[in-house]
Parts: C-alpha cells; structure tokens; sequence
C-alpha cells in the first residue's frame, strides 16, 4: 500500500513539471513574437530618422551669356562679270587665261577692228584740212581789215579836209571815200564770219576724231576691276561682237570675278531677324579649308520672304591672302545676345510651373527653399537671373522629385552638361 503511494506521487510530480515545461515554452514564444512586434517598430523609427538625402548642387555664378546660330551658305564673289567687246572686231591679242589675276585698269585683250582705223585716218585728213581751211579765213580776215584801215584813214582825212576848208576837196570826193570806207569794212566783218565758220569746222572734225578715238580705244578691252579669270570664252582669232548690240548674240571674252572680298548670302530666319544689326561681327568658319576667318554684315534686305519666312542678309568676307575660293562651302555663326558678367543658374535646376519659374535652394542650414526667379537671356544651357539669386548660392540640380520645401539634404556639388544650339541651314 504505501509502495503504491510512493508511486502515485511521483507520477504527480512528474505531470506537473512537465506542465512547468509547457508554460514556460508558451512564454518564450510570446514573448519572441512581443519582441519581434518591437522590433519591427524600431526599424521603422530609424529608417525614419535615418541618413539625409544627398542631392546634386551647383553655384550660382558671374560669367558671358550669348546666344548664337549658325548658318550656311556658299561664298560668291562680291563683284562677278562678262567681259565684253564694244565694238566687234578680231581677237588680235589675249592676255589672259583660266586663274590669271588682273588689276583694275590691266589690258586683258585687243581687238583688231579695220574699219575704225581707216575712218581715223579719214578724220586725221579731215581735221588737216578744216586747219587749212582756218588758216586761208586768218590770211584773208587779215588782208581786209589792212584793206579797211587805208581806206578808212584816207575817208577820215578827206573828211576832215571838206569840214575845215570848204572849197578845196569836192563832195564827190568825200562821198567816194566814205563808200570805200564802208564796203572795207563789211569785207572785215564778212572775213570774221568766214574765219568762225571755219574754225567751227574745225572743231566738228576734231570732236569726230575723238569720237572714233574712243571707240578705237575699246579695242584694247581692260578690267573695270582687280579679280581673277575664270572662264574664257574667245581665243586669237574669234570675230566678237559689240556687246552692245541687240540684234546679234554677243560672246563675252572672259569672265571676271573679284577674290580680295567675298559676299556670304544667308537666310535669316524671321524669329531671328530683330537681332541682326549692320556692322555685327560674323566669325565664318571653312570646313574645307579648316579656317576661320572674320566677316561682318554689311547689308540686308529689310523684308522677310513670304515664302521662305526668311531675311535676305549679306556678310562681308575679306579675303587679303586669297585663300577663299568662290562657291566654297561657309558656316556663319552670328551672336544673337551678349551679356558679360551676369549670374547665370543652370537650365537644369530650373522648375517651370505654369508661368512660374522657380529654383530649389540649399540654404546654410541645410534646409531646401523653393525661390521664385526671373531670367533673361537663355542659351541651350544657362540663363540670365533677374531677380531672386545671387551669385555663390547653391541651387540644386538633380533629381527634385519628391524633395519638399524645408526638407534637411546634403548638398553635393556636381558638374553639369553644357550644350549648344544646333545649327540653322
């Protein structure tokens, strides 16, 4: 009996600790879950407090804003021309060729034209003859008036006689003189007249020579200015004719072109035309020669084409070395704006909402202040600041979505892409 006890008592003993057991197994597991439930909210708060976002930052700064465009054309001499005759004639000599560089005055052919130098002659003999015709007119003027002075001194003397003593010369005498007297001098002023008349010829035949002088002269055909050849049209021998003359086709000699200055003739586009001013400087860039050389615009047409909306605009290209080659391909970059020393901010940190513009600032505490600016002149890559910046401050330039007024960040200054406007043909 008490064996049995003894039994009974150490199965209780062993039932309850292994209810101990239980107990103490669900406590573990509550409290792992209770700790795995804080733990979970601690995370939270320290993700929350965590490290402050890093964004990419750059500082406002003074420097040249412009705005250019380029565009392109072919170079054409500033003067180009067909040489032609005046007067038709043989080629008798030809001086120049393809590449010959002339000066302005420089005899670039003579022509043989006979019927002008026979007619020269003729007036020569002409003129020899008026001369003569002048002399003979002076010889006879001089024999009247000699004529003329006896007579009258004689008609004077009588005269005088019958007026101081009556009587002694007859009136007949005196009347005889006076007719004498006057006929005399009707010769002088006849021999005056033909002296005139002929020195009028004389003048006739002389304004004629000079006449077909000039027209002579034209047979040496010279440049009306300094260039270089580029065509040739005749060669010795080539009956031309009169470039002058309607009724037939006339061939040109050469053609001649000016090299020492060029014409650079661009579109303008019409969104573009306000910023185009005489005298602006042009840098004119030559792909296929590898240089650059200056020009300016000198001229333009004051009207936009309805077709092409564009401005006709001339710019002026020196070409002291010869370099330049006419129909040479040319890139023209005009400056539209230029501004120096101004605070530019980057178009890249710019926030555009409705007319709006705007900026984020890292201020010195950190913190992130949304600014409202205004801008001016704008390139493909920075912009004039108005109002609303100063030079030194820290704008950001990365990534702002998602970033708030306010916000604490980090500021990292990072470098920024700079681009360029695009060419206009």
């Amino acid at each position: 009996m008490t064996q049995s006890c003894s039994r009974c008592g150490r199965t209780r003993v062993r039932r309850s600790r292994k209810l101990v057991s239980y107990a103490l197994i669900a406590l573990v597991m509550t409290m792992a879950f209770v700790s795995s439930s804080c733990s979970g909210n601690g995370n939270g708060r320290v993700e929350a407090n965590g490290p402050m976002i890093t964004v990419g930052v750059t500082k406002v700064v003074n420097k040249s804003l412009g705005r250019q465009i380029t565009l392109s054309s072919e170079l054409v001499p500033f003067q180009e021309i067909d040489v032609y005759a005046k007067e038709s004639g043989y080629v008798k000599k030809l001086l120049v060729d393809y590449g010959t560089h002339v000066k302005a005055g420089q005899v670039m052919a003579v022509l043989e034209i006979p019927e002008l130098e026979a007619q020269l002659q003729e007036d020569q003999a002409e003129i020899k003859n008026a001369v003569n015709q002048v002399s003979r007119a002076q010889h006879e003027l001089y024999r009247y008036q000699a004529q003329y002075k006896a007579l009258h001194l004689q008609y004077t003397r009588l005269n005088g006689v019958f007026e101081s003593q009556p009587g002694i010369v007859a009136q007949q005498e005196v009347d005889d003189a006076e007719g004498k007297d006057l006929a005399a001098s009707s010769q002088v002023d006849a021999g005056q007249a033909a002296l005139e008349a002929a020195q009028s010829q004389l003048s006739v035949t002389k304004a004629k020579l000079a006449h077909d002088q000039s027209l002579f002269d034209y047979s040496k055909i010279t440049a009306p200015f300094s260039g270089v050849v580029t065509e040739r049209y005749a060669n010795l021998g080539t009956l031309v004719q009169a470039g002058t003359n309607s009724s037939t086709q006339a061939i040109p000699i050469a053609k001649l072109s000016q090299d020492d200055l060029f014409r650079l003739v661009i579109p303008v586009p019409e969104s573009y035309v306000r910023f185009i001013h005489i005298g602006d400087h042009v840098n004119v860039r030559v792909p296929s020669l590898n240089r650059t050389v200056p020009g300016k615009v000198a001229r333009f047409s004051v009207d936009v084409k309805e077709e092409t909306r564009t401005m006709h605009t001339e710019v002026d290209v020196l070409n002291p070395g010869r370099l330049l080659m006419p129909g040479l391909y040319a890139d023209a970059d005009l400056t539209l704006e230029q501004k120096d020393d101004i605070p530019c901010v980057p178009l890249q940190a710019v926030n555009h909402q409705g007319e709006q513009t705007s900026v984020f600032v890292v201020n010195a505490n950190g913190e992130l202040e949304e600014r409202v600016i205004t801008l001016g002149i704008q390139t493909a890559s920075d912009a004039e600041v108005l109002s609303g910046l100063g030079a030194g401050e820290q704008v950001v330039v990365s990534d702002r979505g998602g970033l708030k007024k306010g916000q604490k960040v980090h500021p990292e200054v990072v470098p920024v892409m700079q681009y360029h406007e695009g060419s206009q043909e």
